[in-house]
């Protein structure tokens, strides 16, 4: 299924950095890739600033039945990410 929409960030992660299913903890300078699927289904992935792999933020995929929905868990989260704490995909997007 095609992607309908999709948002992506810089974002330098605060102490304790993001919570990645496939590595744990990674930190520093990384990007911040959402993708709203046409099922409703909102991806969150992150990634080293300028490296190949993508990795999963723990939580996602989360569901978001309007476009506006999952834009406002990409603010969210990008907020989550610069505040560190391990942080992983929020659980609403209110």
């Amino acid at each position: 299924m095609k992607p309908s929409s999709h948002w992506q960030d810089d974002v330098l992660a605060g102490p304790g950095g993001a919570m990645t299913d496939e590595v744990g903890v990674i930190t520093g300078p990384l990007t911040l890739r959402t993708t709203w699927e046409d099922d409703g289904d909102v991806r969150l992935e992150v990634q080293y600033t300028g490296a190949d792999e993508w990795y999963t933020l723990t939580g996602s995929p989360l569901p978001a039945i309007r476009e506006k929905d999952a834009h406002a868990l990409h603010t969210a989260t990008l907020t989550a990410v610069k505040n560190g704490h391990g942080a992983t995909a929020p659980a609403t997007s209110a």
